[in-house]
């Protein structure tokens, strides 16, 4: 009976020997670096491992995830509904901002049920969740964000903060990113600053306490964390889970991850920073170490060429002298495609004299000038580079309008960077914008056949923008001082400072109000969207001051009283007499039925209702006489809410100043 009861155990003891290695063994691991090939990591998504080690989760294209997960399962719990045990990790990361002043998303260290993410959505989701899925306590996700865009939609502070994470993008706490030295101070950490910054994830089982710390590479660990909360993560986190990391894109950036250490029950083994792989050489490009190369080419391997090289380099040192020195940064290498030379432009515009001075406002400068070559009369518009939004601007009209071609365009010849001055060259347009024909008692007006082609070739273009080009562009800045006239009178609208890209069939993804006081439709005021609806709104503003010779926001009285040019053509309509609503300067030698019809489409295009708008696609047919006006009497207007009585105006207002600069028409 023992010895049968001894075999018994024995067999036991041997049954148990050959079952597979519990996930619970997998407590801790250790990646001074990702020496390919890996077997542990799992990369999905467009995530790589560069030839010298550094996880790269994602690169320059557009709208992707990528994602880099442990591929063995880490028991968190020691039983399905016991308590998630203590855990620890740290990782150093840098993220490379191809143009220094935009960024692509962000990326997260995740906690998840799965090795994968197949369903999650890239841009703001950072490829952790979906539109479907964000927010379900059924997703049983841990992470903590380094985000770099500011998302109105999750309640994101900033453009630049780290986030605790659980089943949603909504952070359950956060911070802007940065760390605590040794003696309390806090020091900003800019996250794509292009430079290494080490992160500790810590969680205690006992008071459920989870702390994120962050620090510059070779930095200690700062005594305190940055972002802290309470909350016990067993109804969160099933028994065994998958560690890793996740990222998204929006064409400008790569995130890299140069070593990582996990364990559970315990603190994260320390990194040797040491053996970390080096991160690729980011530095901007200056003209000048061209001229630097060249010489010491010259020197040491084409001496019959010494010479030429010495005439560069004294030209180069002459254009130090005269501070004309410029820069080159990687992103121009892809779309600036037409750089000019300061020196030329400095020529072109006399200096930037003052008599060649055509205008000014919160854009900058715009001067004529004449190419020294080529004789070509250019308009150089100066743009501040000391704001973020400046050249953010800057940068958008050169990678938009730089690619388009369109003969109701304003044509961009090529642009300039110098230090604080941004410059943008147009071809030169003699007869000026279109606004200085319409107010302040013009010394020269338009007739009808003029005003009729200048509004045919601005619906040209923003057809063109809207449905042609290779893009959806959004221009969100129509009106009348946009709209120049070349010597024919030809309409070519311009300044596409505040110009929003999509792709054609996707939502853009704009959540600010921009645009110009009287132009702006009330649902882009109401929700910061901008659509290509709220460009026809500004057009149908357009064309209302147009055929009206009227600002689209006027003082009606000697008492102030500040009225909307839609309300005031609509009254015209209520009472039956529209024609009356048209400028005086036109006379009687119009076409009363064509003046009838821009007036009436003028208010359809400023429909309160977005979706009551027609597309630029309609409004060229309506034009061209291909379809005929729906024929919609005032009442039936007024019930589809289309009046905009000044009181709503007012909503959006607050303060004298605020109302001045509306009437001034500034931004």
């Amino acid at each position: 009976m023992f010895v049968k009861l001894l075999t018994i155990v024995f067999f036991f003891f041997s049954l148990l020997s050959q079952l597979p290695k519990s996930s619970s063994q997998v407590l801790n691991f250790t990646y001074n670096g990702f020496t390919p090939p890996l077997t542990d990591i799992s990369l999905q998504g467009i995530t790589t491992v560069t030839p010298n080690g550094l996880l790269m989760l994602t690169n320059y294209t557009e709208q992707r995830t990528g994602h880099a997960f442990y591929t063995k399962p880490i028991r968190f719990k020691d039983s399905p509904n016991g308590t998630v045990s203590s855990f620890s990790t740290t990782f150093v990361f840098a993220i490379h901002s191809q143009i220094p002043i935009f960024s692509g998303y962000g990326m997260a260290f995740v906690v998840a049920p799965n090795a994968s993410l197949p369903d999650a959505t890239a841009s703001q989701y950072l490829g952790l969740f979906n539109i479907l899925t964000n927010g379900n306590d059924t997703n049983h996700v841990f992470a903590v964000e380094l985000d770099t865009i500011g998302s109105t939609e999750f309640n994101d502070t900033d453009d630049n903060h780290v986030g605790i994470d659980i089943n949603s993008m909504k952070s359950v706490n956060s911070s802007y990113a940065g760390y605590w030295n040794e003696s309390g101070q806090y020091n900003i950490l800019n996250l794509i600053s292009r430079k290494p910054m080490q992160v500790w994830v810590d969680y205690d089982d006992l008071t459920h306490q989870i702390d994120v710390t962050m620090a510059p590479f070779k930095h200690d660990k700062p005594k305190t964390p940055l972002v802290s909360t309470i909350k016990d993560l067993s109804s969160v986190l099933l028994q065994d889970m998958f560690v890793g990391f996740s990222s998204a894109t929006d064409y400008v950036s790569e995130h890299y991850v140069l070593g990582w250490s996990f364990r559970v029950k315990g603190k994260a083994p320390p990194l040797t920073l040491s053996k970390l792989p080096k991160l690729p050489r980011w530095e901007p490009k200056r003209i000048y170490i061209i001229y630097i190369w060249m010489l010491y080419l010259s020197i040491f391997f084409i001496p019959l060429l010494f010479i030429s090289m010495l005439i560069l380099l004294v030209r180069f040192i002459i254009r130090r002298r005269r501070k004309f020195e410029e820069e080159l940064e990687d992103w121009e290498t892809r779309f600036g495609k037409h750089r000019l030379k300061y020196k030329d432009l400095y020529h072109a515009t006399k200096g930037f004299k003052e008599k060649d001075l055509l205008g000014s406002g919160g854009f900058g400068s715009v001067y004529r000038g004449v190419m020294p070559k080529t004789k070509k009369e250019i308009a150089v518009k100066r743009v501040s580079n000391k704001s973020r939004q400046g050249l953010k601007e800057f940068v958008t009209e050169v990678v938009s309008i730089g690619r388009m071609s369109h003969r109701n365009l304003v044509p961009l010849i090529g642009y300039c960077r110098r230090r604080d001055e941004l410059l943008l060259v147009y071809d030169y347009m003699p007869n000026g914008s279109l606004d200085k024909y319409l107010h302040n008692s013009p010394e020269v007006t338009l007739d009808w056949k003029q005003r009729i082609k200048v509004i045919n070739g601005v619906a040209s273009a923003l057809f063109y923008l809207h449905e042609e080009w290779e893009q959806v562009v959004i221009h969100r800045d129509v009106k009348a001082s946009n709209v120049l006239l070349d010597a024919n009178h030809n309409a070519r609208l311009g300044d596409f400072g505040l110009a929003r890209l999509c792709s054609h069939g996707s939502d853009p993804q704009t959540t600010r109000v921009a645009g110009t006081w009287g132009y702006l439709s009330p649902d882009h005021i109401r929700t910061g969207r901008a659509t290509t609806a709220t460009d026809v709104f500004a057009f149908g503003v357009l064309l209302l001051e147009v055929a009206c010779g009227r600002r689209p926001i006027q003082i009606q009285n000697e008492g102030g009283e500040r009225g909307l040019l839609l309300d005031w053509v609509f009254e015209f309509w209520s009472d039956g007499n529209i024609l009356d609503a048209k400028d005086p300067n036109l006379g009687t030698e119009c076409d009363q039925r064509e003046v009838e019809m821009i007036l009436k489409l003028g208010l359809l295009c400023s429909h309160s209702n977005p979706q009551a708008r027609p597309s630029m696609r309609q409004v060229l047919n309506y034009l061209s006489g291909d379809d005929v006006l729906p024929d919609l009497s005032p009442l039936e207007f007024r019930g589809l809410g289309i009046h905009h009585g000044i009181g709503e105006l007012d909503m959006f207002t607050c303060g004298s100043s605020m109302v001045d600069s509306i009437v001034s028409g500034r931004r």
